[in-house]
Formats: C-alpha cells, sequence, structure tokens
C-alpha cells in the first residue's frame, strides 16, 4: 500500500482551523501565502517533492 500525502491540503486544512478559531489570523495567513505562492512561481520549486 502507497500513501501519498499532500503538503497543500494540509497547509489549507492548518489554516481553516486557525482562522475559525481566530479570526484576526486571516490577514497574515493570506499574507504568508501569497508571499510563499509568489516566490515558488518567481523561483520554481527546485528540489521541494513532497
Amino acid at each position: 500500500m502507497n500513501i501519498s500525502l499532500s503538503l497543500a491540503p494540509i497547509v489549507s486544512l492548518i489554516a481553516g482551523i486557525l482562522i475559525l478559531v481566530v479570526p484576526r489570523l486571516l490577514n497574515y495567513i493570506v499574507a504568508v501565502y501569497l508571499i510563499v505562492i509568489g516566490l515558488i512561481g518567481l523561483f520554481g520549486t527546485g528540489n521541494l517533492r513532497f
């Protein structure tokens, strides 16, 4: 049996729970997400294989 975990759904789930618990975190979570996606877009994923 081969179980493969993807990073994006896990991060999304954790972010969603944090937003529900502490709505004030929404701005920070969105900002960090956009920065990370932007950096991945600029520099590529390189050797990141999750």
